[in-house]
């Protein structure tokens, strides 16, 4: 019964991204329609999402769809976080729409190719964390980019769609690799395991990975990082990232930034677990922090000199991901579980902030931060919500967010990389002074003129508040549950180190 769940996750958003498509009238009832079965979706796919964690963490990893569907503790991280997130950004869109349809920015018709291409977007991220099957784990993540680059484009300005074909042919020509990588461990896993008509199955291939070609999986996990990475939004890799981010509608860049990012990582660390054990860890774990101390050194300084609010917030996002990958390159429990948990942590962050960005986009007309000014008199609700998300990016306490950083400060300690750990802790404080000053100026000050007094409706303002709730909420105290699935996902990434791990436990 609980298999059947993984079938229902991936039906519910693609029936309503059908739906949708098929409902493109003017008027108010099929606007309220396509909201409706919007909502529904949304809904169905967190409360689905919860279910399908709770099962894994009661009976172990599910499967389904003869082997094809899979999801193990790891994978149901990432179920969880496009659950939640995708519901939360979902409920925004209704009331950041309703106010594009007010102003004349979008029309009916394009109201309902959000909706639809919204839902198709929560599909194809749906597929990329429940593939059992690389290939097809493949054609997901590629599946990510053609859903999301009509959101990217949307509202059809030359700045908007020039955003888009950037992301398509960056991540396209990115996620290539990623299939040279791909083919390789396909083509390998055939020739050593016992069915060779089953060496496209994730499961299959970790079972007979110690004895894969060390040399073959170490050009494939080359491929696999650059191609995956670009997806990912690593440096120099991230080009595409802070164009989409900065034209996508906010809640899109909400997704894009908190959920899609992470499905990159998600199938990097699966291609972790099939290397390691034919190459060792150390291979990877100095990838990972080649490339996440650059992500963080570049993105710090980038992030300082940003005017725009959205590419600010879209440079944040390669800082972040950058203290993922020095997570896992750091390794070790300390390390896995401090990537992971930061994980979860940035995705509620950064839906936060691209939805306040909305709300502020909504009153001042304006990304610009130099035009945005008096915030908490203007709409202060929004204004306590943004101080809120700057100082979790910020890395202050008692957000969530401290708390995965300062795990990874301990790894790195454990593991020996104290010289690392105080340069990253350097451009920390850079990227905190950076969100210092986009607070100090942003909330205070004196309001121009034009703009409006008085917030904005309950729903651009209640998703905000409930993101807030949970990042203090895993700021104060981690819940035995999330503790259990953080605990058993790293046992699933270690187990390829040790041949034990933590999984069992």
């Amino acid at each position: 019964m609980s298999a059947n769940w993984l079938i229902w996750l991936l039906a519910a958003p693609l029936v309503a991204a059908l739906g949708a498509f098929a409902v493109r009238r003017p008027g108010v009832l099929p606007r309220r329609l396509v909201e409706g079965l919007h909502l529904a979706s949304v809904s169905v796919v967190l409360g689905l999402a919860l279910l399908v964690v709770a099962a894994v963490l009661r009976e172990g990893p599910l499967l389904a769809l003869d082997d094809w569907l899979y999801v193990d503790a790891l994978a149901a991280i990432f179920v969880l976080i496009i659950g939640v997130i995708g519901f939360l950004a979902g409920v925004y869109s209704v009331g950041y729409l309703r106010h594009d349809l007010e102003t004349g920015a979008l029309d009916a018709r394009r109201l309902s190719v959000y909706y639809g291409f919204f839902n198709l977007f929560l599909f194809t991220m749906l597929l990329v964390v429940t593939s059992n099957n690389i290939v097809m784990l493949w054609v997901a993540v590629e599946a990510t980019t053609l859903g999301s680059a009509f959101l990217v484009g949307l509202y059809g300005q030359k700045s908007s769609l020039e955003a888009a074909w950037k992301y398509v042919i960056i991540c396209t020509v990115g996620v290539a690799f990623g299939l040279y990588g791909t083919v390789l461990v396909y083509a390998d896993a055939a020739n050593v395991l016992q069915h060779p008509e089953r060496a496209s199955l994730w499961t299959e291939i970790v079972r007979g990975a110690a004895a894969l070609d060390p040399t073959i999986m170490k050009v494939a996990f080359v491929f696999v990082l650059v191609g995956f990475g670009t997806k990912a939004g690593l440096f120099p890799l991230h080009a595409w990232l802070p164009d989409a981010h900065s034209e996508a509608p906010s809640p899109v860049s909400a997704l894009l930034s908190a959920v899609l990012l992470k499905c990159a990582v998600f199938v990097i660390l699966r291609y972790v677990v099939i290397v390691t054990p034919a190459i060792g860890p150390a291979f990877p774990q100095t990838l990972f922090l080649v490339f996440g101390g650059l992500s963080l050194a570049a993105a710090a300084f980038f992030i300082f000199v940003q005017r725009d609010l959205k590419r600010l917030l879209a440079y944040s996002s390669v800082e972040n991901i950058g203290l993922i990958a020095l997570g896992l390159g750091l390794g070790g429990p300390a390390g896995i579980l401090a990537a992971l948990l930061h994980t979860m942590n940035h995705s509620l962050a950064k839906a936060l902030m691209f939805c306040a960005s909305g709300n502020i986009l909504i009153k001042y007309g304006s990304r610009d931060l130099e035009a945005v000014r008096g915030l908490l008199r203007v709409a202060p609700v929004t204004g306590l919500l943004l101080l809120c998300g700057a100082l979790a990016l910020g890395g202050a306490p008692p957000f969530n967010l401290f708390v995965s950083e300062f795990w990874t400060v301990v790894a790195g300690v454990r593991a020996g990389q104290t010289a690392l750990i105080v340069v990253c802790l350097l451009l920390l404080t850079v990227v905190l002074t950076a969100f210092v000053k986009l607070v100090g100026g942003a909330l205070f000050g004196a309001a121009p003129n034009h703009v409006r007094r008085g917030d904005v409706g309950l729903l651009n303002l209640l998703p905000l508040a409930v993101l807030v709730v949970l990042m203090l909420g895993l700021g104060l105290h981690l819940p035995a549950p999330i503790a259990q699935l953080l605990d058993q996902a790293a046992g699933v990434v270690l187990s390829s180190q040790s041949g034990t791990g933590m999984a069992g436990r």
